[in-house]
Order: C-alpha cells, then sequence, then structure tokens
C-alpha cells in the first residue's frame, strides 16, 4: 500500500524512520529535509514540530541499519545497494604488488644517480705543479731589504 494512501491513524502508529522506509521504497532517494518534510506533512505535522524534530530524525536515519546516506547527501535504502567486499588476501597481494613498484622505481632511481657522470681528479697534485712553476723565480724578502731592491 503507498505511504501517501494510508490512514493518518496508522501512520502515527510507526516510528518516523518507519515512514521514512515506506517513502524510500516508493520513490527515489530524498535529502533528510525533503523525507522528514514529507512525514510531516502525512501526520499533519507543523513547521515548528519540523524544526525541532529535524535533527533527531537524522541522528535515528543514521543509526538505522536500513539507510545508507551516500556521497551527494541524499538518503537510499540500503538493499539498494551492494557493497563491495576485498577479501583480506587480495587486499595484501595489492599492497604486496605497490611495495614492488615501490622498490622498482627506487632501485631505477638509484641506478640513474649512480650512472650520472660525476669526474673527480684523480691526481690533485697535478694541478698543483703547474702553480709552483709560477712561483720558482720568486725570493722571499725583507721589508728592510725592499728599500735596496731596484725597481
Amino acid at each position: 500500500m503507498k505511504v501517501d494512501k494510508m490512514k493518518k491513524e496508522d501512520l502515527e502508529l510507526m516510528s518516523y524512520n518507519d515512514i521514512a522506509n515506506l517513502i524510500l521504497e516508493e520513490s527515489t532517494k530524498k535529502t533528510t529535509a525533503e523525507l522528514f518534510k514529507k512525514i510531516c506533512n502525512l501526520l499533519d505535522l507543523g513547521e515548528k514540530t519540523y524544526e525541532n524534530k529535524i535533527g533527531a530524525f537524522y541522528t535515528s536515519l543514521t543509526k538505522d541499519k536500513r539507510f545508507l546516506l551516500l556521497d551527494d547527501g541524499l538518503w537510499d535504502l540500503k538493499k539498494n545497494h551492494s557493497v563491495k567486499v576485498l577479501k583480506i588476501e587480495e587486499a595484501l597481494e595489492d599492497m604486496e604488488e605497490l611495495e614492488e613498484i615501490e622498490k622498482e622505481e627506487q632501485d631505477e632511481y638509484e641506478e640513474e644517480e649512480e650512472d650520472k657522470d660525476i669526474i673527480y681528479d684523480e691526481n690533485p697534485d697535478d694541478d698543483l705543479g703547474d702553480d709552483l712553476d709560477d712561483y720558482k723565480n720568486l725570493v722571499i724578502v725583507d721589508e728592510e731589504d725592499l728599500d735596496n731592491i731596484e725597481p
């Protein structure tokens, strides 16, 4: 029987969640406000009741296992949706695959770093010898002797 055609007396005997369940069985997904507004209209409840009880209604929907709050903020019946259950073994295999890929990428990175051309001077004294040749003819002179040297 459609919820709109039910007697008010019958609806008053039902909980808000049970009425919401009937509404969602008949129609598409609805927001919390749309569901509770329809319930208030069916029970001839005033706007004040709507404002005072909508928070409690939302809480009761979240606790009731028959309902499912979707990503877009709409409520639907859980029985209309399937839940994908991952087996632990499959999840572990996926994690192992990811770890292997990360290790391979790390190894490739390390190999690239090793392959970079880093040139080190094998004998640093080679350049030093050239510098020493430049100073070969120099003489150390005291300050007193500076006056005696001809320019």
